[in-house]
């Protein structure tokens, strides 16, 4: 299996990965931030984006995949910073030694039953509406601020600052491109537990959104108790996919995790 990726940038080898039903795009924002001190390397998950089949529910299998796309790149213990999904992926490549640092935006795992379902239920409703909606309809709600809100408020902290195409692509991504990578993560979350506490020299950042509605920030508090040498971070009005919401701030986390 192939995993399709961009290369940008000089400086220490940063990897970037997305979130469930999402694509390397997702960090557009932030890479024109970050390239003047990092060589970015942004990564399509199995089955997301470009990367091709099949799809991938165990998140530790993904991890084995990435680190053997950095090995093929010739990219020896690269920073790593993730989102969500990502943001998981991060902290067992950590757990692993085989990265510098780890920066996590909201990562996932760190819920109890109760919000565990909460995200099948929002995905499997998004799902829905990306795959039946006919497109004049998705673009007239896309088009306005308040259904905009409603549609991808558990998504991002601050909408209006998506474009629309973009917005429209992430719909379809949740229910038709990206369909199969998300039943198959799906029906693996019993299996989505943190990972074991990184080494003593890979410094840990984990940064939550305060207007995280998909992964609640409270959980924070479970991730400071599994990791309590890590270094966190709130990002107040941020919602849980940060990267646009404020790519300044974001950049600026990412950044200060690998520098540490």
């Amino acid at each position: 299996m192939d995993l399709a990726f961009d290369r940008t940038g000089s400086g220490e080898p940063l990897v970037l990965l997305h979130g469930l039903g999402h694509r390397r795009q997702a960090f557009d924002a932030v890479v024109p931030l970050l390239a003047g001190d990092r060589e970015v390397i942004t990564v399509d998950l199995p089955a997301m984006g470009e990367s091709s089949p099949p799809a991938v529910g165990d998140y530790r299998v993904m991890a084995d995949m990435v680190e053997k796309l950095i090995s093929g790149l010739g990219v020896e213990r690269p920073h790593v910073a993730g989102n969500s999904l990502g943001g998981l992926l991060a902290l067992e490549l950590a757990a692993r030694g085989s990265v510098r640092s780890a920066t996590a935006l909201s990562p996932a795992g760190f819920w109890n039953t109760p919000e565990k379902y909460w995200c099948v239920a929002v995905f499997r409703i998004a799902g829905f509406l990306g795959a039946t909606l006919p497109d004049r309809v998705a673009d007239v709600l896309i088009g306005n601020r308040f259904a905009r809100v409603s549609l991808f408020g558990l998504f991002f902290g601050r909408p209006s600052r998506y474009e629309a195409s973009v917005l429209k692509r992430d719909l379809r991504g949740l229910g038709r491109d990206h369909r199969a990578a998300i039943d198959a993560a799906l029906s693996r979350l019993e299996d989505w537990t943190p990972p074991r506490a990184a080494p003593g020299d890979v410094p840990v950042t984990i940064a939550w959104g305060g207007r995280d509605l998909l992964l609640f920030p409270h959980q924070a508090r479970r991730a400071r108790r599994a990791y309590p040498a890590a270094r966190f971070v709130a990002l107040p009005g941020l919602g849980h996919v940060p990267m646009t919401d404020d790519p300044a701030r974001v950049a600026a986390v990412i950044l200060e995790g690998s520098r540490a």
